[in-house]
């Protein structure tokens, strides 16, 4: 497939042990190409997830450049990095980066976010898997890109459909939680947003055995394996789930296999301030209510359900592809 007819991405991300796994099953995708991969804080700090976009994109192979983006949220206070989920190196504390320093390329992620949009209308998708502050910067520094996007699809939220609360509190989810702020500007913005929350990424796991069979496949499988071990015994240990979850991979699936969602078309909002702050809620279209805060925002597209063993076999099939 010639690169003019392949699917546009910019893949916003927080490397991250579950960003890693979505990085390569972009690179498997012959449908796709990687315009730019932009980074932000989140699972660390933005100088150790962007030097991690680096050392995952050059070791395997990956042709796109790296853009540092923010550092900080819009508003609130930045909180901790969750070391003890993804390491203080974000990539399990295996020392893969140890003594790696590359320097990213020239300028910050939200304005070449704008350019490669401005650049390419209608063709682009932004896949923010992260807090969503460079998405809402991009916004702020030019707005029109809203209707030159082709999609943005998000890892990012917790609806409550099927019972499922969050992670970051009991009601929300980590990447929106981490810039709550910059969610409900990304969410009310008049453009097309899909997210898959934790309604069906909680659902997606990739099994101990799993794992063996693809650390036994390669060296994607194997380096998979090497930084994931802490994360599933987090896994293990505190949700007993034989396995991790494939959270970033499966948005990522969205944008090659959207029939594998059943998704709900209404108004999201992000809760910004007070006990529940970071929670997200979508008034679900066709419900009616009196006056509220979601009236004269545009629809946008929430998981509910998924085939979540498709997902995690188009994940297996993708890493043992890359050999």
């Amino acid at each position: 497939m010639a690169d003019t007819e392949k699917n546009l991405v910019i893949f916003d991300t927080d490397p991250g042990i579950d960003d890693a796994m979505a990085l390569l099953f972009l690179k498997a995708q012959p449908s796709l190409k990687l315009a730019a991969v932009t980074t932000v804080f989140g699972n660390a700090e933005t100088e150790v997830t962007t030097r991690n976009a680096l050392y995952l994109t050059q070791r395997f192979g990956i042709d796109v450049p790296v853009y540092a983006g923010a550092t900080r949220p819009l508003t609130i206070e930045r909180g901790p990095a969750p070391a003890f989920i993804h390491g203080e190196d974000g990539l399990g504390d295996v020392g893969a980066t140890q003594s790696f320093a590359v320097r990213p390329a020239e300028g910050h992620a939200a304005d070449r976010m704008v350019e490669i949009i401005k650049a390419n209308p209608g063709r682009v998708t932004i896949l923010a898997v992260a807090p969503l502050t460079n998405l809402a910067l991009a916004l702020d520094r030019d707005p029109g890109i809203a209707s030159l996007v082709k999609d943005v699809v998000i890892m990012g939220g917790a609806f409550a459909w099927g019972g499922r609360r969050g992670n970051a509190t009991p009601v929300a989810e980590a990447n929106v939680h981490n810039d709550p702020h910059a969610a409900d500007r990304v969410f009310t913005a008049d453009w097309p947003v899909t997210a898959i929350g934790l309604d069906v990424t909680s659902h997606c796991v990739a099994t101990h055995d799993d794992a063996a069979q693809l650390a036994s496949g390669g060296e994607a499988g194997r380096f998979l394996w090497d930084i994931s071990r802490g994360y599933e015994d987090l896994y293990r240990r505190r949700n007993q789930v034989d396995g991790c979850c494939l959270h970033d991979v499966a948005a990522a699936a969205y944008l090659v296999a959207p029939e594998l969602f059943a998704l709900r078309s209404g108004a999201v909002r992000v809760v910004t301030e007070g006990i529940a702050i970071g929670q997200s809620i979508q008034k679900l279209d066709g419900h009616i209510f009196g006056p509220s805060a979601w009236d004269g925002h545009s629809s946008k597209l929430v998981a509910g359900e998924a085939d979540y063993a498709g997902i995690v076999e188009a994940y297996k099939t993708a890493i043992r592809s890359l050999g």
